[in-house]
């Protein structure tokens, strides 16, 4: 058996993006965190890049949401809510956390996009499931 040939006999090919450049998907190498997605990158027919401005200078009130009385209650943000927010500087709200947020892809069940970290937009997704709440602006 030869390990270095798929065990497949006809010719698929895989389009991955990342594998043009030097590094895995939405990172430096193995091991370092944050950056952004590799150049030549593309979500779609759209390029995909951070914004060029900080996000607005003040943390917005969160809003109230209604919850059960139960401190083990369910969160889930519909991906149909926030979809509205893409390609808009948005305040997320997750259950440990909070921040600007720049969202650019919104999937069934997760959300990326660039987070404002330390003055400046660092690659960043989550589930959905952790999200409680958000704000566009």
């Amino acid at each position: 058996m030869n390990y270095n040939q798929p065990p497949y006999n006809d010719q698929r090919i895989f389009n991955f993006p990342w594998l043009q450049g030097s590094g895995p998907p939405f990172g430096g190498p193995p091991g370092q965190t944050g950056g952004g997605p590799p150049s030549g990158f593309s979500g779609g027919q759209q390029q995909v890049s951070a914004p060029t401005s900080p996000p607005p200078p003040f943390t917005p009130q969160q809003p109230q949401t209604q919850q059960a009385q139960s401190d083990f209650s369910v969160f889930a943000i519909d991906p149909g809510a926030i979809q509205g927010c893409l390609f808009q500087f948005t305040y997320i709200w997750l259950r440990w956390d909070s921040f600007w947020f720049f969202p650019v892809f919104v999937g069934r069940r997760s959300i990326s996009g660039f987070r404002w970290q330390r003055n400046r937009w660092v690659y960043y997704g989550v589930d959905l499931d952790n999200v409680q709440s958000f704000q566009c602006y």
